[in-house]
């Protein structure tokens, strides 16, 4: 009778922890998957499970101490970054008026009869006030893109864009003695983008073409969506090829740069649904732009 009993006994607990261990399994799959979703989204709601089992309850609320951390700092710095921007865009709104009255005054010392010396610092000044001005105008123009809620998108022949693009820095090319070598489909490569936008990447990525490139310009646009510029960069390396998309990262190459029109086309391919990029080698360096399916 005995050994029945402990058979019994035996087959008791051996159910008890098979019990056991599918309601912790169960409790730590609700854990993970509650915590993966509110990881992805912004939401007040915490951790809850169905199981009264107290170690993994004490996980859930120590989990839920974490997210309301986690909570807060996102907020502060939410916050934060809103109000920088706010700041930027201020500054930078507030620069343009005594920088429009110095280059006034500068254009009145122009007709003015002055030393050699003195038209030669006049002419620093100058330099220095259009560096100022560009550099705030970029700063206006990448807050607002930062700060902007989304862009409206329809459908825009790629193709077109790159050779209106091409088109209107056809002279500012040519004047560096670059003659581009342009390879476009046959048929047009529709997608879903912010007309805008897209001229604004292409002319942003085509001004960087014409600081770095020694010569010559490749632009191709591929029917997958992919619009490539190489050029001949000897100026370069990849460390720097790595930093051509960091705000306010410029090199000796492109001194005058206010080092801003790679992010500007970076954040506005991103609001569009691409992806940006820079290669280099062979002395080589291709910016590239991919964008998403063609619209349905």
């Amino acid at each position: 009778m005995l050994p029945w009993l402990l058979c019994l006994a035996l087959l008791a607990a051996v159910i008890a922890l098979w019990v056991k261990t599918r309601l912790l399994r169960r409790a730590f799959n609700e854990i993970a998957e509650g915590l993966a979703e509110r990881l992805e989204e912004d939401t007040n709601t915490l951790l809850t499970l169905s199981t009264r089992d107290p170690h993994a309850r004490a996980l859930a609320s120590d989990l839920n101490r974490q997210l309301r951390q986690l909570r807060a700092e996102r907020r502060r710095f939410q916050s934060g970054d809103r109000e920088l921007k706010e700041a930027v865009t201020n500054i930078s709104h507030d620069l343009r008026t005594p920088l429009t009255a110095i280059q006034g005054y500068l254009d009145l010392l122009e007709r003015e009869n002055l030393s050699p010396a003195a038209r030669r610092y006049l002419d620093l000044i100058g330099e220095r006030a259009e560096a100022m001005t560009r550099l705030t105008e970029e700063l206006f123009r990448y807050s607002v893109i930062q700060s902007a809620q989304g862009l409206t998108l329809e459908p825009v022949d790629l193709r077109a864009a790159v050779e209106e693009a091409a088109a209107s820095f056809y002279a500012a090319l040519t004047g560096r003695g670059i003659r581009p070598a342009i390879s476009l489909p046959e048929t047009p490569v529709v997608r879903n983008l912010n007309r805008a936008a897209l001229a604004r990447v292409l002319g942003n990525i085509l001004s960087n073409a014409l600081k770095y490139s020694a010569g010559d310009l490749e632009i191709v646009l591929t029917e997958s969506g992919e619009v490539r510029f190489t050029n001949s960069a000897p100026g370069l390396d990849e460390v720097a090829v790595g930093r051509l998309f960091d705000r306010f990262f410029t090199v000796e190459a492109a001194r005058g740069s206010t080092g801003l029109g790679l992010s500007i086309a970076r954040a506005l391919v991103e609001q569009m649904g691409g992806t940006t990029g820079a290669e280099y080698g062979g002395g080589r360096l291709t910016v590239w732009a991919r964008f998403g399916a063609a619209p349905l």
